[in-house]
């Protein structure tokens, strides 16, 4: 069986713990590989390294920290199409999808690219008599990612490139579920040059989040994952002294007024709920619709959902599995729940029929086709509870004020939509919805990187998003110099044109 080692001072390390995890092929429910859980002495072994590199890669100048992002760069580029085929192969994602992940991810690295633009102090001379202030940013140390199995490249490509273009080196901790990705990115930043030490990856579980999150060596906690853990994080990390950025869950909504285009809307609530067989945190598992349209728009969604292909993620299907067996059952529970709590299940996913590779894996298969409710109460578990699979339910209200008051009424404040040909209501909706990223007439609203991602409420612990300007505050800290100089004097002849080095 293939084992997933650590990556750790620039090379895979088995470690020295004998626990091991397993990591299966979600399309035909076979066990693929065996991944390193790490002990205590394997987080021990990966901080050090991290601790140890991080002196010479802080003082390593700005020009050759960028001239590595952009190697690294152009070697994601250059074989994306691999990484795609690792995240297919161990999350179960179509292939498309799985490169649209590595895409959104590098934009990202893209960004990081320019970060010298970002890292730049403000000055006033003089401010008094001879006199100069000037502030300036410095990277924090050693910084922990802990990453989800939903978007195995991704996420952790929303804080890494920051960290690491910053001047921090990186200790990160991805999903025992898929972690083959983390291991294949280690390796494009050795061959990009980058020093070892610089970026670990530690697999493992609870051993591994607690330790790096009490780690004193650890200076902040990047995390993404459901609301109970992102607060356990943040209230662990926080009593540690860490600075800590922790995403939770949601409960994302797309509320559809009498106005909208109800073919474009339909469109869009079907790829929103069921792209990535609804394993997205971004994903819409609530369509509030105005009663007037909401029997035309459920029939308009549930003629779509009759043509989509479910199976193997390398076979050009529209939807693949879900990532594990266990996930597989706890979103059919749901599914089993909104039938006894008096929902009109549409369309059922557990009669779906998988195109796989063959009979083994159409029964074995973490399968679980898209599925519609319609007529869900806000009391209902299927409406409550962050269900992470293909599970779309309709919500119907008299208006755009009740659908407002029951937007705002959840807990959650992660992503919201408006679909509507109303600029007045939309300019309303963006002014009044309590949620952290907004989309109008568009139903997974996530941020290009120069902005930042994340969400309101119990969306997200911490005051800090991810990517965008907050993400370069949050991996670097301030210092502001005051100032004063006898008048200077210097010699010396050189008549090269400056370098920079």
């Amino acid at each position: 069986m293939p084992l997933v080692e650590h990556w750790i001072a620039g090379a895979p390390s088995a470690g020295s713990g004998e626990r091991r995890g397993d990591v299966y092929d979600p399309a035909t429910g076979r066990l693929a590989k065996a991944v390193a859980l790490a002990s205590e002495a394997d987080v021990q072994a990966a901080v050090s390294a991290a601790r140890e590199a991080f002196p010479a890669w802080r003082d390593t100048s700005l020009a050759r920290r960028t001239a590595v992002l952009f190697a690294f760069r152009e070697l994601l580029n250059a074989r994306k199409g691999e990484l795609a085929e690792i995240i297919t192969a161990e999350h179960g994602k179509v292939l498309s999808d799985a490169l649209g992940e590595v895409s959104r991810g590098q934009e990202v690295v893209e960004l990081a690219c320019g970060i010298n633009h970002l890292l730049k102090g403000g000055f006033t001379e003089n401010a008094s008599t001879k006199v100069d202030v000037y502030s300036l940013r410095q990277p924090l140390g050693v910084v922990g990612i802990i990453s989800p199995f939903n978007f195995p490249a991704m996420v952790p490509m929303w804080f890494f490139p920051i960290a690491v273009a910053a001047g921090n080196t990186v200790v990160l901790k991805p999903s025992e579920k898929d972690p083959s990705a983390a291991n294949f990115i280690a390796q494009l930043w050795k061959e990009a040059g980058l020093p070892d030490g610089v970026f670990n990856v530690l697999h493992g579980d609870k051993v591994a989040v607690d330790g790096l999150l009490t780690s004193p060596d650890v200076a902040s906690i990047s995390f993404v994952g459901s609301t109970p853990i992102a607060r356990y994080v943040y209230e662990t990390a926080t009593a540690h002294g860490k600075r800590v950025q922790a995403l939770g869950g949601a409960k994302n909504h797309m509320l559809v007024l009498p106005d909208a285009d109800l073919d474009l809307a339909a469109d869009a609530a079907v790829n929103a709920g069921f792209g990535s067989a609804g394993e997205r945190c971004m994903a819409v598992s609530a369509l509030v619709a105005v009663d007037s349209i909401a029997d035309e728009l459920v029939a308009k969604i549930s003629q779509r959902v009759a043509t989509l292909r479910t199976g193997d993620g390398r076979r050009g299907c529209d939807m693949g599995p879900l990532v594990t067996g266990a996930h597989r059952d706890k979103v059919t529970g749901y599914v089993e729940a909104g039938v006894r709590e008096g929902a009109e299940l549409v369309v059922d996913g557990r009669e779906v029929v998988p195109d796989a590779v063959d009979e083994q894996a159409v029964a074995d298969g973490f399968w679980l086709g898209p599925t519609l409710f319609d007529k869900v109460g806000t009391d209902m578990s299927i409406y409550t509870e962050e269900i992470f699979g293909p599970v779309l339910s309709v919500v119907r209200v008299a208006g755009y004020d009740e659908g407002m008051a029951l937007i705002n009424a959840n807990r959650y404040g992660n992503g919201v939509a408006i679909f509507t040909n109303d600029g007045g209501a939309a300019r309303r909706f963006r002014n009044e919805v309590q949620v952290g990223m907004i989309g109008v007439n568009v139903p997974v609203p996530v941020p290009v990187a120069y902005y930042s991602f994340g969400g309101w409420k119990a969306s997200l612990f911490g005051d800090s998003h991810a990517h965008g300007t907050e993400g370069v505050h949050f991996f670097t800290r301030g210092k502001v110099v005051t100032e004063r100089w006898l008048d200077p004097s210097h010699g010396g002849l050189n008549l090269g044109f400056p370098q920079n080095s």
